[in-house]
């Protein structure tokens, strides 16, 4: 506990946020503040759960906030849902970022099954 930045998944997440932010600053989607505004902060957190998860005194207390990266990662893929159905993002664009935040949803599973067990 307390390394987070050496959590392949932290690092993904960064990775994705960072992605995130490209992709909103470019017009149609940099147009739209209400969604490009609510996908950073949902990509953003999901980063710093896992960050402020890894960091807590016990594995309950970091489940919980990976649970909660989990949500805001299932946050992000109903929004590129919808900027891919508006033409805010080329099916390309969808699909790695649809595939990268699936690829972080499935470790933070993992993550949470291997703290439950250690209690």
């Amino acid at each position: 506990m307390g390394n987070f930045k050496e959590l392949r998944v932290w690092q993904e997440a960064i990775a994705l946020s960072t992605k995130i932010y490209q992709i909103t600053r470019v017009k149609p989607f940099s147009n739209d503040f209400g969604l490009s505004d609510q996908i950073q902060r949902a990509s953003v957190s999901i980063a710093s759960n896992i960050a402020e998860g890894d960091d807590r005194d016990s594995n309950k207390e970091a489940v919980r906030f990976f649970h909660i990266a989990r949500g805001s990662a299932a946050e992000v893929i109903t929004q590129i849902n919808i900027a891919q159905n508006i033409g805010y993002l080329d099916k390309e664009t969808f699909v790695s970022i649809e595939n990268s935040t699936e690829k972080i949803r499935a470790s933070l599973t993992n993550l949470i099954k291997a703290r439950r067990r250690n209690g």
